[in-house]
């Protein structure tokens, strides 16, 4: 379970981290605003999509190590 958790971590904050430099953005140049929140949420699911894969690995981890083994 702790795979999976880590990797659920590390998407929320890559999510995180582009909303927080959107804002800035967005701040800095008033007038674009509306462009700079268009494009991080585009980048928002890019992250959100380059997490599939690592979570579904994190995922068969777990899931391995929860077997009982044949030595037990």
């Amino acid at each position: 379970m702790k795979h999976i958790i880590y990797e659920v971590l590390h998407l929320a904050a890559g999510v995180v981290g582009t909303a927080l430099i959107a804002s800035l953005a967005a701040w800095a140049v008033p007038g674009a605003g509306k462009t700079i929140w268009e494009v991080a949420y585009a980048a928002m699911l890019i992250v959100a999509f380059m997490a599939i894969r690592p979570m579904r690995i994190a995922w068969r981890q777990d899931q391995h190590a929860r077997r009982p083994r044949a030595d037990d």
